[in-house]
C-alpha cells in the first residue's frame, strides 16, 4: 500500500463530503437560507460578540479545534493498524465530526449565541441544564491541565520552537491592531506576519532557548513554562477577541495550511510505503472496540468542539451562511490534520533515522514494528510518530533536518496554545452560566471565573497519582487523560442528542444526528465501564471520578428520552382535543 492513495482516498470523500452533504445538511435540516439577525450583530460588545469576516471566524474556529488531539490521537490509534485509523479519520469527519460541529454552531446562533448547556435547559429542563454544565466544567480543567502539559514538554524537548511561539503573540497584537484600528485588509497583514514567525522559525533553529542552561532541572524547566503558560492563557481569554485571539488564529490558519502543504507535498514526492500492517487484532494493547473509537476522538468527532461553536463562534458569525464554511469546513480542515498525522504514523516514520523516542529511547532505524512494539510505547510516544514522520517528509523537499523539526514543532505547539486559550476563554463563559444558575454571583465577575478556570487545572498538573494502567506515579492530569478520550466522545453524543431534540421539534429530518448520536454514545458507555472496571481495586480517586461521569452521563440520557416521551403524550393530546 502506498502512503498516496490514503492520501488521494481522504482528500476525496472530504470533497465530496463538503460539496453535496453539507450542502443538503444546510438546505434540509439547518435552514440556512433564512433571513437572519446573528448574535454578533444583535448583543455587539467589541469583547466577546463580534461580527467577523467568515475566513478570519473560520481560521479562529479551525485553528481552536485543531489543537494537540488530532495529532496525538491517530499516532497513538496507528497501533491497531492504518484501516481503521484512516477509515475512522475520513467517514468520522465527513458523517459525524463535520454535522456535529456545524450543527451545534447553527443552534446556537439561532439561539442568540448561548451555550449548548443554557439550550439543553429550553429543549429537556434546568436539571439537564446544571448537569451539563458540571459535565463540561470537569472536561475542560482536564484539557486545560493536559494541553499545558503537553505544550510544556514540547518546548523542553525542542527548544528551537520557543522563540517563534512567543513571538507570534506580539506578531498577532500588531495585526490585530492593523485590521481593527487602522482598517486594513486582514490577508495582507496576516500573510506577512506568516512570513515574519516563518523568519522565527529560522531564528529559532539558530539560537535555541532553554531554562536548562539557565540552571534549571527537566522537571523544573517544565514546571516553569506550565505556570507561565497558564498566565498566559489566562490574560488572552480576557482581552477582547479582536485583539490576540482573531489575529492569532487566522496566522495560524495559515500556518496549518502552509504545514499540511507541506506534509501532503512530502507525501506525494517521497511515497512513503504504509510500514504498518492492515489491521491488528492481536497485541497487548486494548482491544480496537470500542477504544479505537475515544482515542482518536477530534480527529474523528470531538465534545469540545461543540463548546467552542456555541462558546466563542456563534458569538461571531456575521451572517447564518457562513456556518457551512466555519462549522462543518473546518472540521473537514482538521479531518485533513488527522489524516496527515495518520500517514505520517503508519508510513513517514519509516523514513525516520537516529530519533530518541520518549517511550524508548534511543532508535537508529525507526520502523512501525519498533514504535508500536506494546501498547505502552504506542500510548507513551504520543506526538512524536507526528513530529518525527512528518520531519522526514518535510526534509524530503530539501528542508534540513534541524527545520522541519522545528516546523512541525511550532504547528504543534501553536494549535495546542490556540486550545488552551480558548479553552479558559470558554470555561469562563460556563463558569459564569454556573453561577447564574447556582446563584454564585462572584462567578459572574470575568476575573474570578478566569481564576476558578485556571487554578483547579494548575492543581490537577501539580498534584500526583498512580497510574492504574501503568503504575507509575504522574500528574493527576495525565492518569485521568485515559478518562478524556470517552467523556470528550460523551459530550459530543450528548451535543447531539440536543440537536436531535432540537430540530425533531422543528419537523425536520433527524437520523443524520440521531444515528451517530446512539453510535457515539454506545461506545463512550462501554469504554466508560470498561476504565471503571481496570480503576476499580486499584485507584479509588480514578474509579470514583469515572462512576461520577457515568451517573451524569445515564442521567442526562434518562432525561432526554423522558422530554421525547412527554413530547408525544402532548401531541397525542392535541391530537385527541382537535
Amino acid at each position: 500500500m502506498n502512503s498516496v492513495s490514503l492520501a488521494l482516498f481522504g482528500f476525496l470523500v472530504f470533497f465530496l463530503g463538503y460539496k453535496f452533504y453539507s450542502a443538503w445538511l444546510s438546505k434540509r435540516i439547518y435552514d440556512l437560507g433564512e433571513d437572519f439577525r446573528t448574535p454578533a450583530h444583535t448583543y455587539r460588545d467589541n469583547i466577546d460578540f463580534l461580527p467577523t469576516k467568515k475566513h478570519i471566524l473560520f481560521g479562529h474556529h479551525f485553528t481552536s479545534i485543531a489543537g494537540a488531539a488530532p495529532i496525538i490521537g491517530p499516532c497513538v490509534a496507528a497501533y491497531w493498524g492504518w484501516l481503521p485509523a484512516i477509515i475512522w479519520v475520513v467517514l468520522g469527519t465527513v458523517f459525524i465530526g463535520a454535522v456535529h460541529d456545524f450543527g451545534a454552531l447553527v443552534m446556537s446562533v439561532k439561539e442568540k449565541g448561548k451555550s449548548i448547556a443554557d439550550i439543553s435547559s429550553r429543549i429537556i429542563n434546568d436539571r439537564v441544564r446544571v448537569l451539563f454544565l458540571i459535565f463540561i466544567v470537569l472536561l475542560v480543567w482536564l484539557v486545560l491541565a493536559v494541553f499545558s502539559m503537553a505544550i510544556a514538554d514540547l518546548f523542553v524537548a525542542i527548544p528551537t520552537a520557543v522563540l517563534p511561539i512567543n513571538i507570534e503573540i506580539i506578531i498577532a497584537l500588531g495585526v490585530g491592531w492593523l485590521i481593527y484600528k487602522k482598517g486594513s485588509d486582514a490577508l495582507l497583514p496576516s500573510l506577512c506576519a506568516l512570513g515574519l514567525l516563518y523568519y522565527f522559525v529560522w531564528v529559532g533553529t539558530e539560537t535555541p532557548i532553554s531554562f536548562e542552561t539557565m540552571g534549571l532541572t527537566k522537571t523544573q524547566s517544565t514546571n516553569t513554562w506550565v505556570v507561565l503558560l497558564f498566565i498566559y492563557s489566562g490574560i488572552a481569554s480576557l482581552l477582547p477577541v479582536w485583539m490576540l485571539l482573531q489575529p492569532r488564529d487566522f496566522i495560524n490558519s495559515h500556518q496549518l495550511i502552509v504545514g499540511l502543504g507541506l506534509l501532503f507535498m512530502g507525501i506525494f514526492i517521497a511515497q512513503p510505503v504504509v510500514d504498518a500492517p492492515m489491521l491488528r487484532v492481536t497485541g497487548d494493547g486494548p482491544s480496537l472496540f470500542p477504544m479505537l473509537f475515544v482515542t482518536i476522538a477530534c480527529g474523528a468527532i470531538s465534545g469540545f468542539h461543540g463548546l467552542v461553536s456555541s462558546g466563542t463562534s456563534s458569538k461571531q458569525l456575521d451572517q447564518l451562511t457562513d456556518a457551512r464554511m466555519v462549522g462543518y469546513g473546518s472540521m473537514i480542515g482538521e479531518g485533513t490534520l488527522a489524516l496527515a498525522s495518520t500517514i505520517a504514523a503508519v508510513a513517514g516514520i519509516s523514513l525516520v533515522t537516529n530519533c530518541n523516542l520518549p517511550a524508548v529511547g534511543a532508535v537508529a532505524d525507526l520502523n512501525w514494528a519498533i514504535y508500536y512494539d506494546t501498547w505502552a510505547h504506542a500510548s507513551g510516544n504520543k506526538a512524536a510518530a507526528f513530529v518525527l514522520g512528518g520531519g522526514a517528509l518535510i526534509e524530503s523537499l530539501g528542508f534540513s533536518p534541524a527545520l522541519a523539526k522545528t516546523l512541525m514543532a511550532v504547528l504543534v505547539i501553536s494549535f495546542a496554545a490556540t486550545t488552551l486559550d480558548t479553552a479558559t476563554r470558554i470555561q469562563r463563559f460556563i463558569l459564569a452560566e454556573l453561577g447564574n444558575v447556582l446563584k454564585i454571583p462572584v462567578l459572574k465577575n470575568r476575573v474570578v471565573a478566569t481564576l476558578t478556570a485556571i487554578i483547579p487545572a494548575m492543581l490537577l498538573v501539580f498534584t500526583y497519582v498512580e497510574n492504574p494502567a501503568t503504575g507509575v506515579v504522574q500528574n493527576t492530569g495525565w492518569a485521568l487523560w485515559p478518562i478524556f478520550g470517552a467523556s470528550n466522545q460523551m459530550l459530543a453524543a450528548l451535543t447531539l442528542m440536543i440537536l436531535t431534540l432540537y430540530f425533531w421539534q422543528r419537523k425536520k429530518p433527524i437520523l443524520p444526528l440521531f444515528i451517530p448520536m446512539l453510535f457515539i454514545m454506545i461506545i463512550t458507555l462501554t469504554s466508560l465501564f470498561l476504565k471503571a472496571g481496570q480503576f476499580y481495586g486499584s485507584n479509588l480517586f480514578l474509579f470514583s471520578l469515572d462512576i461520577f461521569l457515568i451517573v451524569l452521563i445515564i442521567w442526562m440520557i434518562i432525561e432526554g428520552l423522558l422530554t421525547v416521551k412527554n413530547l408525544k403524550e402532548k401531541h397525542l393530546l392535541f391530537i385527541k382535543r382537535n
